[in-house]
């Protein structure tokens, strides 16, 4: 029984550090609370937790939705809403939503209203309605190092084009295209109109040109939508190699484990054997 549970053990140990390295939406991107802070325990923390259920109830059935829970007992209102990143399924947008929210409410403690955005999702709630209004406040922005090619940028360039002037399907609050070695993706929050939407993404995606100029990659995320390109024969190859060898690597460490445990396990057998038999022969 001892030798099953070992072995059940190693096996998990191994799913865990392979599903670790498939958690990329669920990588941190930023995080903020407001100065406000109500009293826990209070009708306005009860609304709260009323409203982050129903967030993660309704990231099982859609990719964004804004709700609103009214305080017991005075005319404050808790508003909410979540969006998940358009290529996501209702299962990977449900679990991005509920680690969203477990961080949210450790990070924020008792603030009145907060937002986290994980690299598959946004989580936001306060207590002053935000929903269907245009925000463009810089949140954060990353660039990353090193310098294109003028090739490189036209690429860029053409991909950024692309994702601004937006003919896809829909009114494009989901944007994702590429061009050669560049990839680019963009989104708004579901609660803008699409004017409202276009207008975001145009100053973010203008940033990206003014801010990260020369960079191979770049991300900026404004309050209601975000945009982002990068190289792929460059940062996403080589990360994708650095990750699957840092991965490899594991493997064969907890695979050299796993058989490790299985030599000494049948050593103290064989050894158990010796004995009873010494011991019959006495």
């Amino acid at each position: 029984m001892a030798e099953a549970n070992m072995h059940l053990l190693m096996i998990l140990f191994i799913v865990a550090v392979v599903r670790e390295s498939k958690a990329g939406m669920e990588s941190f991107i930023f995080g903020g609370c407001s100065q406000g802070k109500f009293t826990p325990g209070s009708a306005y923390e009860n609304s709260v937790n009323a409203l982050l259920t129903s967030v993660v109830n309704s990231a099982a059935l859609a990719n964004y939705n804004n709700l609103s829970v009214q305080v017991q007992g005075n005319s404050d209102t808790v508003y909410g809403l979540f969006q998940c990143r358009g290529d996501l399924n209702n299962e990977q947008c449900s679990r991005c939503v509920g680690r969203a929210i477990t961080q949210l409410t450790t990070l924020c403690f008792a603030s009145c209203g907060a937002a986290l955005q994980l690299e598959g999702c946004l989580v936001k709630y306060d207590n002053v309605s935000f929903i269907g209004v245009e925000d463009k406040t810089l949140i954060t922005k990353k660039c990353g190092t090193g310098a294109s090619t003028s090739d490189a940028l036209s690429q860029r360039d053409a991909v950024l084009a692309y994702l601004q002037t937006w003919d896809g399907p829909g009114p494009g609050p989901y944007r994702i295209t590429r061009f050669r070695d560049f990839q680019g993706l963009a989104q708004c929050t579901g609660d803008l109109t699409p004017s409202q939407c276009q207008d975001c993404l145009s100053d973010s995606i203008q940033r990206l040109k003014t801010d990260c100029a020369p960079s191979p990659s770049a991300e900026i995320y404004l309050s209601k939508c975000y945009s982002r390109y990068s190289q792929l024969s460059s940062l996403n190859h080589d990360d994708s190699s650095h990750n699957d060898d840092e991965i490899e690597k594991t493997l064969a460490i907890l695979i050299g484990l796993i058989a490790g445990v299985a030599l000494i396990i049948v050593f103290l057998s064989f050894l158990s054997k010796v004995c009873e038999k010494h011991k019959g022969g006495k």
